[in-house]
């Protein structure tokens, strides 16, 4: 063996080793995680129900793992900007990402999306869910879901329904619901859930479909308006005179999650840290209290029981979207 061969051995022995390593995902101690702050990206507005389970959240974390935990608000492109930038973060666990419908709905909206929950991401834990309620004027001759399918499919193109956006969760529950039942009903989009219900108190339109949680909950309970039907698997604590979709004769549920992710690639160790952190935190009473108040049933799943409900999700509202012609630019 010449010297330049020698060399040249010794060179690429020191350096294979090294390439090796950074073929292969994060290797990164668990035990040492987190060791700077970590951040939960929300791709909506500061304020909003999903910002403040992520902050309650978030407080549980840098109290548990003795690192700041900081909360930033991506919103804008349906969600699409600050679920990209989580996509695009180093898999080292952190940049987590608190989601919701836009995740498992998206992907079917927008063709060329950037992103995949089950190809750039791992699916952590479904935080808190939380159902839709289906409200109408007290004006109206229906007192039950069942009424106010009877009365569209006396007259159909007659009613319409009010949502707080296009493809938003209240969107797709009701175009199932009409898919279901065969009635012929108008979405009216509204930007918010706050114009959806005072157009439903102003009799502009007869029913809308809302977010449990919040001021649809407030005017059914004060008697302004009338709840018709509840989107959960059992009945609202909150409303329990309000019947679920499957008593109202729809064999079907509709909770939007409050999910975490994190990166693909993110070590399995770090992932499962990242986990526990969350369920422990949910298992807390003051967390549980608060979550009641807000209308959220925590759930703090597995992460393989969290996997597959995204997978189910994706399918589901997929098949809505497809059926009911939903079309990206509407949004």
């Amino acid at each position: 063996m010449n010297a330049r061969f020698f060399t040249l051995s010794l060179a690429l022995a020191s350096v294979l080793p090294f390439a090796a390593g950074a073929a292969q995902a994060p290797s990164k101690d668990a035990s040492a995680y987190p060791d700077r702050p970590v951040r939960i990206i929300v791709p909506f507005a500061s304020g909003g129900p999903t910002d403040l389970m992520a902050r309650l959240l978030g407080g549980k974390l840098a109290e548990s793992w003795g690192q700041p935990v900081i909360v930033e608000n991506r919103p804008g492109g349906s969600a699409n900007i600050g679920i990209g930038i989580v996509a695009k973060a180093a898999p080292d666990g952190h940049t987590l990402l608190m989601s919701l419908h836009s995740m498992v709905v998206n992907p079917s909206l927008y063709e060329k999306l950037p992103w995949h929950p089950l190809r750039d991401f791992i699916p952590v834990t479904n935080a808190a869910t939380s159902p839709n309620l289906i409200i109408a004027h007290t004006g109206l001759p229906a007192k039950s879901l069942k009424d106010f399918v009877a009365l569209a499919k006396a007259s159909p193109g007659k009613f319409s329904f009010g949502s707080p956006g296009r493809a938003t969760s209240s969107h797709l529950t009701m175009e199932r619901v009409r898919l279901a039942s065969g009635i012929d009903i108008l979405h009216v989009p509204y930007g918010g859930a706050a114009p959806a219900v005072n157009a439903v108190m102003g009799n502009q339109i007869p029913v809308a479909v809302l977010s449990q949680p919040g001021i649809a909950t407030q005017m059914v309970q004060a008697g302004k308006l009338r709840g018709l039907a509840t989107t959960g698997a059992k009945r609202a604590s909150t409303l329990p005179e309000v019947q679920t979709l499957r008593e109202s004769g729809f064999d079907f549920v509709v909770e939007s999650m409050n999910g975490v992710f994190v990166p693909a690639g993110t070590p399995g160790a770090i992932v499962d840290r990242i986990h526990a952190g969350l369920v422990r935190a949910l298992q807390a009473p003051d967390v549980r209290a608060r979550l009641a108040t807000l209308g959220y049933e925590p759930v703090g799943d597995t992460r393989e029981a969290f996997a597959k409900y995204v997978k189910v999700e994706l399918e589901q509202w997929s098949r809505v979207i497809r059926e009911a012609g939903i079309k990206p630019e509407e949004r």
